[in-house]
């Protein structure tokens, strides 16, 4: 079992950045992929960007690319995600997720992801 804790969230003015960490613990294996998602009030949970744990494949949102990054650390088993030039609408509960699929055409499928974070706020004011 794969654990998550996410931290970085917080409050921030348009324009402005933020770095999401995702710190995992438990049985993690190369195959892994690890994603972010967000959730806004009143909406369906959202697919935002992915890391491949081995490659290091990346895939994004088409909302968040060129301003997001995602990123991993293995020595830290971390996977961060920076936001740049935020914007209101990616006001949401940020959540980091696992997925033991690391195929492309699955990434974004937030079915496919077996474990997940408890979430960090994101509030961009305008």
């Amino acid at each position: 079992q794969v654990q998550l804790v996410e931290s970085g969230g917080g409050l921030v003015q348009a324009g402005g950045s933020l770095r999401l960490s995702c710190a995992a613990s438990g049985r993690t294996f190369s195959s892994y992929a690890m994603g972010w998602f967000r959730q806004a009030p009143g909406k369906e949970r959202e697919f935002v960007s992915a890391i491949t744990w081995s490659a290091g494949r990346t895939y994004y949102a088409d909302s968040v690319k060129g301003r997001f990054t995602i990123s991993r650390d293995n020595a830290k088993n971390t996977v961060y995600l920076q936001m740049n030039s935020l914007k209101p609408e990616d006001t949401a509960v940020y959540y980091c997720a696992a997925s033991p699929n690391d195929r492309g055409r699955y990434i974004p499928r937030k079915t496919e992801y077996d474990y997940w974070g408890q979430g960090t706020q994101v509030t961009v004011s305008s």
